[in-house]
């Protein structure tokens, strides 16, 4: 059997290393993840969740139907639309005069969409909307997962090492700051925030300890749920 194909639209490469590591904890079976979104020959796309946002209008324009059927996608096994939930809290003007003009252009949902947490899953019900609304005609199929980690990524790799009852860990998923706080500490726990090399030393703790991750993360468990789901229609 061939190994399984998933393509991943991310905000970035960090993103990547973080998800992949999640899949190598949920999955038994061997997979292939390419990274569609940032893409380097599409710099125009850029990268952050302006890039993702631009990867949804450009499959809008191109297609209309179930995103699963989209004939360049047909590759694939399983698509995962990554979004971190502080996205909730940005407007379209953060992306600038572009992504504001298309916001208004084509009604997309409303920017900042963040609700008041805990519980986080009001301002993921609120972005997971914003995002349906890039996507246009398009509908989400059986074989895509949203990953929508609160508040970002970075918490799932702040979840996987830190030592139990630090400080960063108490309500985890509604502290925005968690990722940007890496770098501040002590020698052996410092991380700097984005980068590909810091990151990929501690994928294989987020692996070995995806157990925990779930534990204090809501939207990991709902991530690994997704993933099993498609896995099971096999």
């Amino acid at each position: 059997m061939s190994d399984l194909r998933i393509g991943l639209v991310a905000e970035g490469k960090t993103d990547l290393i973080i998800i992949e590591a999640a899949l190598r904890a949920i999955m038994t079976e061997p997979f292939v993840l390419t990274l569609l979104q940032p893409e380097a020959t599409q710099p125009r796309m850029g990268e952050g969740w302006n890039g993702v946002l631009k990867w949804c209008y450009a499959t809008s324009q191109r297609f209309d139907g179930v995103l699963d059927d989209d004939p360049t996608l047909a590759g694939f096994d399983l698509l995962i639309l990554h979004l971190d939930v502080d996205v909730a809290a940005m407007r379209y003007s953060d992306g600038g005069a572009l992504v504001t003009q298309l916001a208004q252009t084509h009604d997309w949902g409303a920017l900042p969409c963040v609700r008041s947490c805990p519980p986080v899953i009001d301002s993921c019900n609120e972005l997971l909307s914003v995002l349906r609304s890039w996507l246009g005609g398009v509908s989400i199929g059986e074989r895509t997962v949203v990953c929508l980690p609160a508040q970002s990524s970075g918490t799932w790799l702040a979840a996987s090492y830190l030592p139990s009852g630090h400080r960063l860990l108490a309500g985890v998923e509604c502290n925005d700051a968690v990722e940007e706080q890496l770098k501040y500490l002590t020698l052996t726990l410092k991380i700097k925030k984005k980068s590909q090399r810091e990151y990929r030393k501690k994928a294989g703790e987020i692996s070995n300890n995806w157990r925990r991750v779930t534990e204090l993360c809501r939207q990991a468990q709902a991530f690994e749920d997704a993933v099993r789901a498609v896995l099971s229609r096999r």
